[in-house]
């Protein structure tokens, strides 16, 4: 079974890293950057750093997750690095367990996989990517079960990828976690013994619906299969922006809030900086948008970013927290993620899941 890491005195946390591309800086700067707090991570005692696959939005580089993953762990040692997730219907199962493989391979015991089942982007970039129009969220349980029989070898001898092998996939397994924001996901997580990320940052609403669904379902999994879990294993992905006070913190926010309100108005940019995010004249319309998503971000102070993700994890019973944070400014960024690894008391850790 899985030892999903070594419990700490304190609450585990975790870092979803989106390569943030600020207003008067480049996609380049944004990856670098990436590296730089991969580094700082590590560090700080975060458990791990995942990064994200977007396509087609400005204002995010990590379009190309297992790229991004091989320069992160070669600049750590320590840290797990993963995928937040690989986005599957974009990519042929096999091409996965290659590429995971090779990293495994290279990072023996640091790679997670983490797969979801949407594009992460609109219609025609997913056809572009994929290069066909069949393939669907639906199609996702096929799919699944392909990556994990190349990861197990496991195919039915009558199964024409029978004879396949995919090195160094086999032999050489990451941790595969499933991602999700539905009842759907965690059902599926659930069901196959899998650890599983909820996306709570984004679909809050879901979130205690599905914890709940995800534990009810939940069957360990078999001895030997990447994602074997005896006990079922939940972590959160939840926006953070920590400042040293709430009003700083709410002052770096307004980027996020004007980036998301513009990306859900079919108008996605780069991350504009709080200046111009203050001066920004919005629509009704965008304004509903912004305050919606910030309403289920936790931005503030220490103390205030402390309480609000103890009430979370609280009621839900999370195993782990993994913060996303979205500001203008690399160094306050890296600012944030220094403030909440310095939280303590946040819960007492639970029983570590094998």
């Amino acid at each position: 079974m899985l030892d999903l890491a070594m419990r700490t005195s304190s609450f585990p946390l975790s870092i979803l890293d989106l390569a943030p591309v600020a207003s008067g800086s480049t996609a380049g700067d944004a990856l670098r950057n990436s590296i730089e707090l991969a580094r700082l991570a590590e560090r700080l005692g975060y458990r791990r750093h995942w990064v994200a696959e977007h396509h087609n939005m400005p204002g995010i580089a990590s379009s190309a997750p297992a790229v991004l993953m091989a320069h992160l762990a070669s600049a750590t040692s320590t840290i797990r690095i993963g995928s937040g997730g690989v986005m599957l219907p974009n990519h042929a199962p096999l091409v996965v367990a290659e590429q995971f493989g090779m990293l495994e391979a290279i990072h023996p015991g640091r790679i997670d996989l983490g797969i979801g089942r949407a594009p992460g982007t609109d219609p025609l970039t997913a056809r572009a990517l994929r290069r066909t129009a069949n393939l669907s969220a639906d199609d996702f349980p096929e799919e699944l079960g392909s990556l994990l029989a190349f990861f197990q070898g496991s195919f039915p001898n009558d199964h024409p990828y029978s004879r396949i092998r995919a090195v160094p996939g086999l032999g050489h397994r990451p941790q595969v976690w499933l991602l999700g924001s539905s009842d759907y996901s965690a059902q599926m997580a659930g069901l196959l013994g899998m650890p599983f990320s909820f996306a709570h940052h984004f679909s809050a609403a879901n979130t205690l619906p599905a914890a709940a669904v995800y534990r009810e379902h939940f069957r360990p999994g078999p001895d030997g299969a990447p994602h074997a879990l005896d006990a079922p294993y939940l972590m959160l992905g939840v926006a953070v922006i920590c400042a040293e006070t709430d009003e700083e913190a709410q002052w770096l926010a307004g980027s996020w809030g004007l980036a998301f309100s513009q990306l859900r108005s079919g108008r996605p940019g780069v991350l504009p900086s709080p200046e111009e995010a203050a001066a920004y004249v919005y629509s009704p319309q965008e304004r509903a948008i912004a305050d919606s998503w910030m309403a289920t971000s936790i931005v503030g102070s220490p103390e205030t970013v402390r309480l609000a993700l103890s009430e979370l994890v609280a009621a839900t019973g999370a195993d782990e927290l993994m913060v996303t944070t979205m500001v203008h400014g690399h160094r306050e960024r890296l600012r944030s993620y220094e403030l909440v690894s310095e939280l303590t008391d946040i819960v007492a850790p639970a029983p570590v899941a094998r």
